[in-house]
């Protein structure tokens, strides 16, 4: 009898494989930081002189342009996996995991068209500024 109960009670207990968004919000934090990134060349030294920095060490932040591209196909990928991870069926998603709640889902829905608006913005910004100058 006791065997049971130890069955039912490993039964009721979270797999420790499904942790709390862990492929989601991994691959939306890789896909922000890389966005960030891709515009560290361009749009950190306008928001560092923007907010009052300023000096000629601003000018060795251009030392990273050569990796935008680097950069952008990181964050295109990572946010590809967050996509595939969050906009899957909810039928395919175990009970007790993160993505079966639905508050969760769309508060990683919000979360990843944040990080792509992020993306979308760094990478053109260098072209748009062209207009400004």
């Amino acid at each position: 009898m006791p065997e049971v109960l130890r069955r039912h009670d490993a039964a009721s207990k979270p797999d420790p494989d499904s942790r709390a968004g862990g492929g989601e919000s991994a691959a939306l934090a890789v896909g922000g930081i890389a966005a960030l990134l891709v515009g560290a060349c361009c749009v950190g030294p306008l928001v560092l002189v923007a907010i009052g920095l300023g000096g000629a060490w601003l000018s060795n932040l251009t030392a990273l342009d050569p990796y935008r591209p680097i950069f952008a196909a990181i964050a295109l990928v990572s946010l590809a996996f967050a996509w595939r991870r969050i906009y899957r069926p909810a039928d395919e998603c175990k009970p007790g995991e993160v993505c079966s709640v639905p508050a969760v889902r769309k508060r990683y829905k919000i979360g990843f068209w944040v990080v792509a608006a992020l993306l979308v913005t760094m990478i053109g910004f260098p072209y748009a500024a062209a207009f400004f100058l």
